[in-house]
């Protein structure tokens, strides 16, 4: 082990502290489910990719879903072809996003001092907002790990080049994760980085810095990895550039018909709130010994440029979302970390920093307990009665939504169809299952024909001589009386389940028949009750 200045710090090799990080992570990621939308929707894309065997084209219900780029439902179908569709493996990309943590110490190991940058790996992985983050199966965590590592990636390699050290490796390396960047959530994942070394370059007046920006095998890296899957894509379908660059990149970061929208000022709270308790330790005054010669003005003003990009960027659009500032957390954490160990005395703060980071650690396991109990979706507790499941050759029908949630946990093999009023969803501008559904279609119209349906061809879907399960809000039987015909299989505080028999004969108006009684055990709460 290597020791730091004080016997009362003990720095761990960088092996055992990455271990020890996917650890934190890993131990509460499989203890609640998945959220919807969110959760669900990511989730069930890496499982459909898993399913249909194509790798290249993500797929929401079978239809190419281009919102997103594909690095993470590359890793999380990979880690459910060994584990099955279950809940820590759809939430792997976030947590390897985690390593973000270990990226920071070994930077700051180098060019700092050990125990700051011990410290501020701690704060980090107990910060509730990167905890949160990095147990959330979205694309934001990846992300952020990706930015991270390109910036100290970049900015190690500018100041090993200036010492005149071996520095081709750490350049090569911030390409690769800028390509990844590319890869996991689109242009962000190399703007915003070099938006923050252009401007450390120039702050510190490291303006012959900015040629490696040039260096040809570094762009040779990027272009190699990101490259073939971007134009695959477009030589596959024509509208994928206007739909996933000019579409979901500079109308949604211009324009203001989206959802979430916030002031300016939104994510300053969203910072101090969902970074505490260590966001305290900000307004603790600084020790007396606090002098020029503990700072490190290069590491420093690197940092405040981080924070500062990540948070201003995205702050102009008025399209806000939470998530969108987790690449701000490490340097946050950097600079928590160098309030704390400002000027104090290492012996007489290291019990108030075990007691923070015992509070931050409760706090963080407290979140995913609560999430746990009061934010599961009614879909996740659906659940088909023991010895019930849909067989091959069934096909399930959602009526009127679409709950990202239930092809994961029932593992559905199929896309399901869909019914809803589609002439209409395809104006509707909102972000919602509508929208996202809507817009696949327009790439693959011939699979939507198949699984879209519109309310009034259900009887042509369901009057088959094939058994249909039907998932619907616990209310549908009122707006479609032919459900009582249906054998209700499974119902909670928001879904219920029926399984329809179909029509032997084909007959078109089998949904018009006179109403049969419903077998008594079918209709039973007791015996259908909340899963």
């Amino acid at each position: 082990m290597k020791r730091s200045t004080s016997a009362s710090w003990t720095v761990p090799q960088p092996s055992w502290l990455i271990v020890a990080l996917l650890t934190w992570l890993l131990a509460t990621a499989w203890i609640r489910p998945l959220m919807a939308p969110d959760e669900g929707r990511y989730g069930g894309v890496a499982l459909a990719m898993l399913r249909s065997g194509d790798w290249l084209v993500p797929r929401l219900d079978g239809l190419p879903f281009f919102h997103k780029p594909p690095l993470f439902y590359w890793i999380g179908a990979a880690a459910m072809a060994v584990t099955g569709p279950v809940e820590w493996a759809a939430r792997l990309p976030s947590i390897l996003g985690g390593g973000a943590a270990a990226a920071l110490f070994l930077f700051l190991r180098r060019w700092s001092t050990a125990r700051l940058a011990l410290l501020s790996t701690v704060v980090l992985v107990t910060t509730p907002f990167f905890f949160l983050g990095a147990q959330f199966a979205n694309l934001d965590m990846l992300v952020a790990g990706c930015i991270s590592g390109t910036v100290l990636l970049a900015a190690g390699a500018a100041l090993a080049r200036e010492r005149e050290e071996p520095w081709r490796a750490l350049l090569a390396g911030a390409y690769l994760f800028a390509a990844a960047g590319l890869l996991a959530k689109g242009l962000i994942g190399l703007v915003l980085p070099a938006l923050v070394i252009a401007a450390w370059c120039a702050a510190t007046r490291r303006l012959a810095a900015l040629r490696l920006a040039l260096w040809l095998p570094g762009w040779a890296v990027l272009l190699i990895v990101a490259g073939p899957w971007f134009v695959a894509m477009q030589m596959k379908y024509p509208e994928f550039f206007d739909y996933f660059v000019v579409t979901q990149h500079f109308r949604r970061f211009a324009s203001s018909g989206f959802n979430n929208e916030h002031g300016f000022w939104f994510y300053l709270p969203v910072l101090a709130g969902l970074t505490l308790p260590w966001f305290a330790w900000v307004f603790v005054p600084r020790g007396a010994d606090d002098s020029a010669r503990h700072r490190q003005p290069d590491i420093d003003r690197l940092m405040w440029i981080w924070l500062a990009v990540i948070v201003v960027f995205f702050s102009l659009p008025r399209s806000k979302l939470v998530g969108y500032v987790l690449p701000a957390l490490p340097p946050l954490a950097y600079l928590i970390s160098q309030r704390v160990l400002a000027g104090r005395s290492l012996e007489a703060l290291l019990p108030r920093v075990r007691a923070t980071t015992l509070a931050a650690a409760v706090v963080c396991i407290g979140c995913v307990i609560a999430v746990a109990m009061y934010a599961s979706p009614p879909g996740t507790r659906l659940k088909l009665p023991a010895g019930q499941a849909v067989a091959p050759g069934d096909q399930v029908l959602m009526l009127d939504s679409y709950h990202y949630e239930i092809p994961f946990y029932w593992n559905l093999r199929e896309p399901v169809l869909v019914s809803d009023d589609w002439k209409a969803a395809a104006l509707d501008t909102r972000d919602n299952w509508r929208k996202e559904i809507s817009d696949a279609a327009r790439f693959d119209p011939a699979h939507a024909a198949r699984t879209l349906v519109d309310r009034t061809q259900l009887a042509d879907t369901l009057c088959v001589p094939r058994t249909t399960w039907l998932v619907g809000s616990n209310t549908a039987q009122l707006a479609n009386p032919w459900l009582f015909r249906a054998q209700l299989v499974a119902v909670n505080d928001g879904l219920a389940a029926w399984r329809f028999a179909g029509s032997p004969t084909s007959d078109p108006h089998c949904l018009d028949a006179p109403l049969a009684p419903a077998p008594a055990s079918a209709q039973s709460p007791g015996a259908h009750g909340d899963e």
